[in-house]
């Protein structure tokens, strides 16, 4: 055994100190992090944990002006914005490249049914890996005020893809149930414009995400969109050649800009306007003139000009050669969605519109009512105050929402065309002048009752109240600049009534199977369609800034897959905008994982309220 020398018996105790040091000090490091209640470290260590990866913009005060700058022609664009949050930088080739690697939903339908049943149900899975882009948006630990619906339901796995819709149909703007090539070769005639009808998918239906156009920004914010837009949010250039004669739209730089003209609107359409009630003073737009239908609406700028004289216009064409007309409506901030006069009813009821304008909108003589038009005939063909129409005048084989018998929603929807008119086109009344409408009591609908009255009024008193003191305050919800609004099961409209002093307009949307409202909606000066939420809506994706959906879910999802909802949901809402759900917790613990699959990001408001905010994520980035 070997002694140890003199030096190393006097490095023993040395080292013994050091090490004694070192393990105190550790200790005492320890009971620092763990055992002083006071300690900072504790709530840095814990915020480092919970802390959420992101959260949602802070609610903006109503009078809020938008950050947005308006822009001029000749000004610096913003960075551009191309599909999954990528820079302007990158090509249009490489983003269709990558879209074409996207990975495919086939057999996810079970898993998705699942995942969102354990949300329902408290159960977990793992969440799918959020792609780290600038598009992404990471929901997990956002907070939900008063812990209504939970913060820890994952995001379904859901493996979504990019829609392919077909050759001769553009990609980014894809419509489904205008867009079916396979049923619209299939017809045997096309002589009453049966191919721009709807030809919805049958099972299964569309449950894809359509790709954002390359070099897409946040749209110009009103009222200066009403004279320009980004061109490469909707960049069709073809109208700009075609009615290059008539001034509807030219091409400045970055824009797309409107200068007021028109086939009919040789001197402009104020002049234009003007012209008309000039010549027909009981018009008086804005006060006896509430409701207008423009047919065949070109860019809908006569639409967009009455807006001036506080008159609400349904601006539609059909989805036909004049490219992209009514997805430059909708980008411009004006009402307007896809419609043609074939063969089918349009989704109104019976008396709606105050005056349905007609400029050179190529419908055939024998599908209107016609009236004395004083020499009005000489500029257009159309142009028709309701309240005027005599029994003795009137030609009709078609358009029947003047004065038939109320009938349900589904009587309604895909109706086919009449060729009578009814007896009681005496009895019709003006409405009262605007603003009393809005909040007027008599309700000329099929269930006019005491108890009728009693709904109307809660609802009313119930959306003022909701919108001015959580709404407002509560969402975290731009509302300056918003302005493209859809209540997808607006009951009375109370919704769209407390909004009216915004600079906002609502599409109201009464639902198949839901009650027959929208007679009401119009009798308050207010606009809206019949639809089916199974199938897609008549307009281009991306031209809704807020989609609200109150209590309509349970009862959708009877009919038709969450994944096919929330698929028409992302298609018509615009990029970094919102879709609120008001239902049950039931409903919300259903839906939101969903949303977050498609990396939206979530908070839960008052139990009650789901408020989800879209980005520039698209499968594959």
């Amino acid at each position: 055994m070997a002694v140890p020398t003199s030096d190393q018996r006097k490095r023993r105790p040395f080292l013994l100190s050091l090490s004694l040091f070192l393990l105190v000090s550790a200790l005492l490091a320890l009971a620092f992090l763990f055992l002083d209640p006071s300690a900072q470290s504790l709530s840095v260590l814990s915020s480092r944990l919970t802390a959420p990866t992101t959260t949602l913009a802070p609610p903006a005060a109503p009078g809020e002006r938008n950050p947005t700058p308006i822009p001029a022609p000749g000004d610096t664009p913003p960075p551009a914005v191309v599909a999954g949050g990528a820079e302007a930088g990158e090509s249009a080739d490489a983003t269709e490249k990558a879209e074409e690697t996207a990975s495919r939903p086939d057999d996810t339908a079970a898993a998705v049914n699942a995942d969102a049943a354990a949300g329902e149900g408290g159960g977990s899975s793992e969440s799918p890996r959020l792609d780290a882009d600038k598009g992404a948006a990471a929901t997990e630990g956002v907070a939900d005020d008063d812990g209504g619906g939970g913060g820890d339901e994952p995001a379904a796995k859901v493996r979504w893809e990019t829609c392919r819709p077909g050759r001769g149909v553009s990609a980014a703007d894809y419509i489904p149930c205008l867009d079916n090539m396979r049923a619209i070769k299939a017809l045997r005639s096309r002589r009453h414009m049966e191919h721009r009808e709807r030809h919805c998918p049958v099972a299964p239906r569309p449950r894809c995400l359509v790709r954002v156009p390359s070099g897409y920004r946040s749209p110009v914010p009103w009222p200066r969109s009403r004279d320009m837009i980004w061109y490469n949010n909707v960049p069709h250039p073809k109208l700009v050649e075609y009615k290059k004669d008539q001034n509807w739209v030219t091409k400045s730089g970055d824009y797309l800009v409107f200068p007021g003209g028109g086939t009919q609107f040789k001197t402009g359409v104020t002049r234009y306007i003007q012209f008309i009630e000039q010549i027909m003073p009981t018009i008086q737009w804005g006060t006896h003139t509430k409701t207008v239908l423009d047919v065949g609406c070109g860019v809908a700028s006569f639409g967009g000009y009455l807006l001036d004289r506080n008159v609400i216009t349904m601006s539609f064409a059909p989805k036909d050669e004049h490219e992209a007309q009514i997805q430059f409506a909708l980008e411009r901030g004006i009402p307007a969605f896809l419609a043609v006069i074939g063969t089918q009813k349009l989704p109104f009821p019976d008396e709606a519109f105050d005056v349905v304008h007609c400029a050179r909108c190529r419908v055939e003589n024998h599908c209107w009512s016609l009236t004395e038009f004083s020499g009005l005939e000489d500029i257009t063909f159309g142009l028709q105050p309701l309240s005027t129409v005599k029994k003795k005048e009137i030609k009709m084989t078609g358009m029947q929402w003047l004065n038939l018998p109320n009938q349900s929603v589904g009587e309604q929807w895909y109706a086919p065309l009449d060729t009578c008119i009814s007896s009681s086109i005496e009895k019709s009344s003006w409405p009262l002048p605007w603003p009393e409408r809005l909040n007027a009591r008599y309700l000329n609908v099929p269930d006019d009752s005491s108890s009728t009255d009693e709904k109307f009024d809660v609802d009313t008193k119930y959306w003022k109240h909701a919108i001015s003191e959580i709404y407002y305050n509560d969402f975290p919800v731009n509302w300056s600049s918003t302005r493209n609004v859809m209540d997808m099961n607006a009951g009375y409209g109370g919704f769209a009534a407390a909004l009216v002093d915004k600079p906002l307009w609502v599409m109201n949307v009464v639902p198949v199977g839901q009650p027959d409202t929208l007679p009401v909606i119009f009798n308050r000066g207010l606009i809206g369609v019949y639809h089916d939420w199974c199938e897609s809506f008549n307009t281009y994706p991306r031209t809704y800034d807020l989609l609200h959906m109150s209590y309509l879910l349970g009862s959708l999802t009877n009919r038709c897959d969450i994944m096919e909802v929330a698929a028409e949901i992302d298609r018509i809402l615009r990029p970094d905008r919102w879709f609120v759900l008001r239902d049950t917790t039931a409903m919300i613990k259903k839906m939101r994982p969903v949303l977050k699959s498609l990396h939206y990001e979530t908070v839960v408001v008052k139990q009650q309220f789901l408020v989800a905010k879209k980005g520039f994520w698209r499968p594959g980035k």
